[in-house]
């Protein structure tokens, strides 16, 4: 049997090492390491007060948004699967001495790894993709939250995600919804951030999982959806043809005379 997160947690290692360096200058470390929030304009406009909240944010990569929320006055604890990254993480902690700490694992293995429940899990920009089961991450969402806390999930959009970057048309490219034992193989030789570093290991697993998926299996876990939100914007460079925006932090859009499409979403659930 193919071991899907092996494959991928391979290859995240690779990209942790090249984005903690930030040559390329997408995740703004120094500026964070100087005092700087680093949230993008959606989740900053979207988050509101978090103070005071215990936040779970589940694979956190090397942990610049955890500790940007700790800044805000959470506490906070990151999750990922790759050691590099976690790594990477515990020495931002450690340089900031803000309130989070990093555990590293499975997401789906979060209720075993992580003590207590939380105001909020915190799960934004290319996390779900990597993820085969749906449902099964929702439980753990699920499991993870007190009573009346909530889920922020912001993530790329469905509809945007099926088309094919590399066409200049966009053209659609995959399947609407990818099974669970057939996900789409990707090979990309460099990362997202426009770092041109080699990774060693390029391979990776991916699936697609349609807008009534994601909030069916929400709905299924115990939570009640409280808002839906679309946006033009998105945190990484998905196509060649995207052009940057500025804003707290760089994000992308499709340019001018293209017609417009959402590029991500945003859900907010709270369990009852």
């Amino acid at each position: 049997m193919t071991d899907h997160f092996a494959i991928n947690r391979a290859n995240w290692n690779d990209r942790a090492a090249i984005h903690i360096k930030d040559e390329a200058g997408g995740y703004r470390v120094q500026a964070f390491l100087d005092g700087a929030d680093n949230l993008h304009d959606v989740e900053h406009e979207e988050l509101g007060d978090v103070t005071g909240l215990r936040i779970a944010h589940l694979q956190c990569h090397f942990g610049i948004d955890t500790l940007c929320l700790a800044r805000r006055g959470a506490s906070c604890v990151g999750l990922d699967f790759s050691p590099v990254a976690i790594a990477a993480a515990r020495d931002l902690q450690q340089k900031t001495g803000l309130d989070a700490r990093f555990v590293e694992g499975n997401v789906y293995d979060a209720r075993k790894l992580i003590d207590g429940h939380f105001d909020m899990v915190y799960a934004t920009w290319g996390t779900i993709g990597w993820l085969p089961d749906i449902f099964g991450w929702a439980k753990v969402v699920s499991s993870l939250l007190k009573p009346g806390g909530r889920l922020y999930l912001l993530e790329g959009h469905p509809s945007a995600m099926v088309l094919d970057e590399r066409t200049p048309e966009l053209r659609p490219g995959y399947d609407w919804r990818t099974p669970l034992d057939q996900p789409i193989i990707m090979n990309d030789e460099t990362t997202y951030t426009g770092d041109t570093t080699k990774v060693e290991h390029a391979t990776t697993h991916e699936w697609l999982h349609p807008l009534s998926d994601v909030i069916n299996a929400l709905i299924g876990a115990g939570l009640s959806i409280e808002a839906l939100n679309e946006h033009e914007r998105l945190a990484w460079k998905f196509a060649p043809i995207m052009v940057p925006v500025d804003g707290r932090r760089r994000m992308w859009v499709l340019p001018e005379g293209f017609p417009k499409l959402p590029l991500a979403y945003s859900i907010w659930a709270r369990k009852k």
